[in-house]
């Protein structure tokens, strides 16, 4: 059994939430590279060498990408041979948190629902924690934006829909999404499971790097399509018309109950943020 100590977990979430959002992963750079080639507006190509001196300047100066800083959602995947001591595992994450969005002067954006009463530091973090084999912890710290997070969707489909009334919802969806979510956008779309289990992996299904093809045929397929139907809306970038509406859609699918078809979309902005890290 290796035991990991809860401030390692503090220091780690604390690194991820402040690189997270002031430096831009590279497949994400690439994308707006490939969107530039490929986008026949003139208005569309400047956003895209705007988005990227935006990123530019985030990274050369260490200041947040976007001034929202996001809710802090954590994946979690805990070795089943680890043993957290020194102090309880979330309360350890959401002190990462907590001093992540104070040190790294980044915007603290949790609130009470009714009252609208800010908790001033960001938490309590969204937590997603998952058993797996091994003796390591790895940690993915996704902030999440309102504006995109806004423009999410579960529909429990009727099985006769198949794929193609599928398809046609989330098309439909990020039509009716427009230009509030900031395009270019990435689309996670989660297929099966039950209601909540939709949800989850088409927010999950964010985390795969762009460029990175499905590896199930079918899904990459569908993928493919879904991206060509997308970009054939004409938002474009920023919603100002144009051919890149979305950098790139992802799709995760698990089996579902005989007499279901539940199905989500879970948008990210151009500001497709995420960094993770393994204790």
């Amino acid at each position: 059994m290796r035991e990991i100590n809860a401030k390692q977990i503090t220091e780690v979430v604390k690194k991820l939430c402040i690189d997270a959002n002031l430096y831009l992963g590279e497949d994400v750079l690439a994308a707006f590279d490939r969107g530039e080639k490929m986008e026949e507006s003139p208005v569309g190509k400047e956003v895209f060498q705007q988005l990227k001196e935006n990123a530019r300047i985030a990274r050369e100066e260490k200041v947040a990408m976007c001034q929202d800083t996001g809710l802090a959602v954590v994946f979690v995947e805990v070795g089943q041979d680890v043993h957290i001591v020194g102090g309880d595992f979330n309360a350890a994450v959401n002190q990462g948190v907590r001093q992540g969005y104070q040190e790294g002067y980044l915007r603290k954006s949790a609130c009470h629902c009714f009252t609208r009463a800010n908790t001033k530091d960001n938490t309590p973090a969204t937590i997603h924690l998952e058993m797996v084999p091994g003796d390591k912890v790895k940690i993915t710290v996704a902030p999440k934006g309102g504006g995109s997070e806004n423009m999410s969707m579960v529909n429990m489909l009727s099985p006769s829909e198949g794929i193609e009334g599928l398809k046609k919802r989330v098309v439909e969806w990020v039509k009716e999404a427009g230009s509030n979510p900031c395009p270019p956008v990435v689309v996670g779309v989660g297929i099966g499971g039950t209601f909540e289990q939709a949800a989850l992996i088409a927010k999950k299904a964010l985390l795969r790097p762009l460029g990175q093809k499905n590896p199930d045929p079918q899904l990459a397929a569908m993928e493919e399509d879904l991206l060509t139907r997308i970009n054939n809306l004409g938002i474009g970038p920023q919603g100002l018309g144009g051919r890149i509406t979305a950098l790139a859609v992802h799709v995760q699918m698990i089996p579902c109950h005989i007499a279901s078809f539940p199905m989500a979309v879970n948008i990210n902005c151009h500001a497709h943020r995420h960094k993770e890290a393994v204790i």
